[in-house]
């Protein structure tokens, strides 16, 4: 029997290409493999916010001790540890944090400082909870950061960070 060119290409073609069934097995494969991976992505990211939020912290206590000692006294805002609007750093604005922390959002958390009776006090709480972050941190002049699993905020009773 002879072969015509038609049914030789015809042939060819189907050997060349996927067919349906081994295309949705490549996909369910791909699906599968993302659904265990996304999970572990997602806790990893929040890990690293929640380390970067006690950064953060951190350099809000080098500021509030730096800010102290040029001008006798802590901050009482996030303005006054930011850079100045214009002209030079002063008390309004010592220029000792970066802007972006000066917003008192950065990174998956919310920051705040409150003034208090001879010190200070900063709050550091994930801007979407169990997604930027699990952890609540606190910490005051005395610079032992405190942490708190869950949606309260950590306070000066909650557990010291090691």
């Amino acid at each position: 029997m002879k072969i015509l060119p038609t049914d030789r290409m015809r042939r060819d073609r189907r050997r060349l290409g996927f067919s349906l069934v081994e295309l949705l097995i490549v996909i369910a494969i791909i699906l599968i493999i993302a659904a265990i991976a996304v999970p572990k992505l997602t806790r990893t990211r929040m890990y690293a916010q929640e380390m970067a939020s006690i950064r953060g912290v951190i350099t809000l206590h080098t500021a509030q001790t730096q800010y102290y000692s040029q001008f006798g006294k802590y901050a009482t805002t996030l303005a006054e540890l930011g850079p100045p609007t214009s002209g030079t750093a002063g008390p309004q604005s010592a220029d000792l944090i970066p802007s972006d922390l000066t917003t008192g959002k950065k990174g998956g958390y919310i920051y705040t400082i409150t003034s208090t009776q001879g010190g200070y006090q900063i709050n550091a709480t994930p801007d979407a909870f169990g997604n930027s972050g699990s952890r609540t941190f606190f910490s005051d002049q005395s610079q032992v950061i405190r942490e708190n699993y869950g949606q309260e905020p950590a306070t000066a009773q909650s557990k010291a960070i090691n």
